[in-house]
């Protein structure tokens, strides 16, 4: 696939955004995503959608994005899994989940 720009409106401005940042590309193992879950609470975790991840990442690249330590979230997300509760996502970055209780992203009210 080539590189492209996509334009997505936020608050009545267009803004230009890379489509690398914002289209998620993450596989996980269906084994494997069937033996993890959140390390916080134990609930199950399953991929998050197309929308969700292009969400985030729009956020990510606005960089107003904050991971549960607090931190700003700095680097795109090739997918993420979602918790049970839908409201934390783990990232996955290079096919790998990121399950760090730290490193997990709230997203109630991102949409």
């Amino acid at each position: 696939m080539e590189n492209c720009t996509i334009l997505v409106p936020i608050n009545s401005t267009v803004h230009a955004l890379d489509h690398e940042a914002i289209m998620p590309k993450a596989t996980i193992d269906k084994e494997l995503l069937a033996i993890l879950c959140c390390p916080e609470t134990k609930q199950d975790v399953t991929m998050a959608s197309d929308a969700l991840i292009g969400t985030v990442n729009a956020k990510v690249q606005q960089g107003t994005l904050k991971n549960k330590a607090g931190q700003s979230v700095k680097e795109p997300l090739d997918g993420g899994l979602l918790r049970a509760d839908k409201k934390i996502l783990y990232p996955i970055r290079e096919d790998i989940p990121v399950m760090l209780i730290e490193e997990g992203i709230p997203v109630e009210g991102l949409a």
